[in-house]
């Protein structure tokens, strides 16, 4: 398959994940369905590895660069997770692919780049859709506080770091499957050690009913993280990310079909969505 097809299945697959997770949410919480996540996601990953002729030979700088992301990955997936049980499903996505915007403070403020009218216009989309997605939103979360709008944000933040890394890593050894699998038990062991702190051990709700949602919404997740690997392979960042990036527009339709009895998607999500992700797209362009 092309990058450009990889990278749509991407987003789909995410978008497929955001929406189990959610319904799992309902009857658990953010921490159990990241264990549950993890745990699927390096036994799926692992079996294809053996299956397939086992680990293969790679170069060690790159199997460091995805170590680090293994580790950046525990928080992306918690704090995400977090992000749509806080705001809710639509908002959460919308506001984690904001990341291209991180990238653009950094390369105007420390590496003095020029901004473009591209640029200028993908931020104005984005900052204009953050502000519409989270436009009223506590009239209908009676929860909400702004504070929970850091966990998709932070998540937007890591997320833009670690997919340049990932591409790096496909750079230099073409394995995307291993690499795939080796996020799982590193991200895993880091979530696991975050359980010796009382307070998260805690957060641990086991309940039967949310345990089909969680196995899925890692399936998906899994999936997702292979598919943009193996789109790195022959896709640079700027034509995988902005594809992948659409991920908020299939969350959104799903969530239509999907998640009418427990979240109402009103016009503000609708066009905020819209704005982020044309906004995030003329970022890459540019």
């Amino acid at each position: 398959m092309t990058p450009q097809v990889l990278a749509l299945c991407t987003a789909i697959s995410y978008a497929a994940a955001n929406v189990s997770v959610r319904r799992g949410l309902h009857y658990s919480s953010a921490a159990t369905a990241t264990l549950i996540s993890l745990i699927v996601h390096s036994v799926v990953l692992w079996s294809a590895v053996f299956l397939t002729g086992g680990v293969p030979e790679v170069a060690m700088t790159a199997v460091v660069l995805i170590a680090i992301t293994g580790v950046l990955q525990t928080g992306m997936r918690l704090w995400h997770y977090m992000g749509i049980e806080k705001v809710g499903t639509s908002r959460a996505v919308t506001l984690r692919s904001t990341h291209p915007i991180f990238s653009v403070v950094i390369g105007v403020t420390i590496l003095h780049e020029q901004v473009t009218l591209e640029i200028l216009l993908g931020t104005f989309l984005v900052v204009a859709g953050i502000v519409t997605t989270s436009w009223r939103v506590e009239e209908q979360i009676s929860t909400f506080r702004w504070q929970h709008l850091l966990f998709p944000m932070v998540t937007a933040l890591i997320t833009g770091i670690v997919h340049p890394i990932r591409r790096a890593a496909m750079l230099i050894s073409d394995e995307p499957l291993f690499f795939a699998a080796l996020v799982g038990p590193i991200s895993l062991i880091c979530f696991t050690t975050t359980l010796t702190f009382p307070a998260m051990r805690g957060r641990i709700v086991w309940n039967p009913k949310s345990l089909l949602s969680f196995i899925s919404a890692g399936v998906f997740e899994t999936l997702a993280v292979l598919f943009m690997l193996t789109a790195f392979v022959t896709g640079p960042v700027v034509l995988v990310s902005p594809i992948a990036a659409t991920s908020p527009i299939w969350t959104l339709l799903m969530g239509v079909v999907f998640l009418r009895d427990l979240e109402r998607i009103n016009r503000y999500a609708v066009i905020g969505t819209i704005g982020v992700v044309a906004g995030v797209i003329a970022i890459y362009l540019a």
